[in-house]
Formats: structure tokens, C-alpha cells, sequence
């Protein structure tokens, strides 16, 4: 039994921290690390309370926060059970934005439109050669749940007219051509694992820190122009990144280094270029996913 190999000291009363909220974050790890996979039936709370000889109500905290997290199940008469992982897969190297490849999964996708106005951002301006940028903050759900939020700046003269309500459960992409006659035919690609700020850990319902995907980049139109930079972040507990790796040609070779580009706010760690070879990408996304399981 799982919890039979954890050592009875693992929550200590001396820390500052609740002793209900470490309960908590050893089940996530164990959930996270698979020791807990989906269906499983979790101890008692007369099992916890013996092994670690706390309260039936700090267990019960714990189990409500884990509950509140969409991480376990709980029902009367059955216990607690680890819940099934609601994973979102996006691919990376397809120019379809997320709002478009949930959709096409079957998923129910709504785009909340937090801001669109005037503002400058000096990495935003340097990507696009131009001052005068159409600032657009928006927050994408699926099926109900938080999981993505989008920093978006465009050329204001671009897209004159652009309102709120006109992207409101909309793909950007989509009314860039439809509306703007602006297909978007390529771009530039980057993955970082960062932490949520408190800003993010509101805005995603996560807990301060939280491990986060970043996808950022450009994109450009038909013509090479680059036409947005963007920032995206996705909780790492529910979007997976897929790649397609690729074997090299005889006699080619990896780059060693990746094109470094400033970091995004809200910091950020381990940056993957994702101009690399598709093997590279690959191997370093394994890394990232191992990472993020131990900061589970």
C-alpha cells in the first residue's frame, strides 16, 4: 500500500507550514509521481491518522483542498479515490492556436476577454518593428475549468476597428483572415517552465508557485511580416505539449545551443527553443516533464 512506504515523519508539527497542507502536497506527489494513478483508492482516514498520528479533521482539511483541486473523488460509502486526469493535448508545432486544436478534440472551449487596449511592451515591439501595438489579455476554459492565459500584442494598424466582443469565444487567428484578410502561415516557437505568480495563481485557480507551461513566440502573415507576440500560459496539471520527432539526415547534427530570447514576466527557468530539430525538442520536452512531475 502507498502509504505504507512513506517514513512517519514526512509531516512535521515544528514546520510553519499547516500540518493539513503538507498531507495535501504528499498526495499531489504521489499523484503526480504515479504512485497514486487515476482510480485509486486512497487511505482511510483512521489509516492517515494512525500513520502519522494527526487529527481526523487535518486529515479531512486535506482531503477537501484535494477535493476543491479536482484531484480526488469523494463519495459516501467509498472513500477517496484519485480522480481522472483531465490532460488537454496541444501541438506545438502547429501554427492552429489552442482554442482551435481543443475544439477539434471534442472539448467545450470559451475565451474570456480580460483587456484589449493600447499599451507598449518593449520585447512585443521589438519582435514586430513597431511602437503603436494593440495590447489583448484573454483567459481560455475548457469545459468550465481555467487553463490557459493569453498575452497577445498586435500592429494597431493592423486590425482597426478590433473590438472585445468581437474575439468573445473566437480564435484571434481565424479573424485575422476572415475579418482582416491576414492569414497566419508561420512562426516562431519557445517552451519555458515557470512559476505561477500571484497575478497567474488567481487568474488559473492555482496555488502560488505552481509549476506553468509557457508558450511564447511570433507569428507571421503570407508575406514573412511578423503580425503578433504572444504569451500563453498553461497550467502544467492539465495541458500536455505534443511533438513530432523526426530522425536527422546522415551526416546532420544537433545544435548544441539554443537562441536565447529574454524572458517572459512572471519568471521563468530551462528554456527550450523550439527552432531546434524536432528530436531536440523531443528529448528536451521529456526533461521538462520530469521536472514539473517533481515540483508537482
Amino acid at each position: 500500500m502507498w502509504i505504507d512506504g512513506l517514513p512517519s515523519g514526512v509531516l512535521d508539527s515544528s514546520q510553519d507550514e499547516p500540518l493539513h497542507r503538507q498531507l495535501s502536497e504528499v498526495i499531489r506527489q504521489g499523484i503526480a509521481e504515479g504512485a497514486l494513478p487515476p482510480g485509486t483508492r486512497l487511505p482511510t482516514e483512521a489509516d492517515f491518522q494512525g500513520k502519522f498520528g494527526i487529527s481526523r479533521s487535518v486529515v479531512r482539511q486535506a482531503m477537501a483542498a484535494l477535493t476543491n483541486d479536482n484531484l480526488i473523488q469523494r463519495g459516501r460509502g467509498r472513500g477517496s479515490v484519485v480522480a481522472p486526469q483531465h490532460e488537454h493535448h496541444r501541438a506545438v508545432q502547429k501554427m492552429s492556436g489552442l482554442s482551435a486544436q481543443f475544439s477539434n478534440s471534442g472539448d467545450s472551449v470559451t475565451t474570456e476577454i480580460i483587456s484589449l487596449e493600447r499599451a507598449a511592451d518593449p520585447r512585443a515591439q521589438k519582435a514586430l518593428g513597431i511602437s503603436e501595438l494593440l495590447a489583448l489579455n484573454r483567459r481560455r476554459s475548457v469545459d468550465g475549468e481555467s487553463i490557459a492565459i493569453i498575452h497577445t500584442w498586435l500592429p494597431l494598424s493592423l486590425v482597426p476597428g478590433l473590438e472585445a466582443k468581437d474575439l468573445v469565444d473566437s480564435s484571434l487567428h481565424e479573424t485575422l483572415r476572415a475579418r482582416f484578410g491576414i492569414p497566419v502561415t508561420a512562426g516562431h516557437r519557445q517552451v519555458r517552465a515557470v512559476s505561477a505568480s500571484a497575478e497567474l495563481s488567481a487568474s488559473l485557480a492555482v496555488p502560488l508557485a505552481a509549476p506553468l507551461l509557457v508558450l511564447e513566440g511570433t507569428s507571421c502573415d503570407d508575406q514573412g511580416n511578423a503580425i503578433e507576440y504572444f504569451c500563453t500560459w498553461h497550467r502544467a496539471d492539465r495541458v500536455v505539449f505534443d511533438v513530432e520527432a523526426i530522425s536527422d539526415p546522415p551526416g546532420s547534427r544537433l545544435l548544441s545551443t539554443p537562441k536565447q530570447t529574454s524572458l517572459p514576466q512572471n519568471g521563468a527557468a530551462d528554456a527550450t527553443d523550439l527552432s531546434e530539430t524536432a528530436r531536440s525538442i523531443a528529448t528536451q520536452m521529456n526533461d521538462l516533464a520530469k521536472r514539473m512531475s517533481r515540483l508537482g
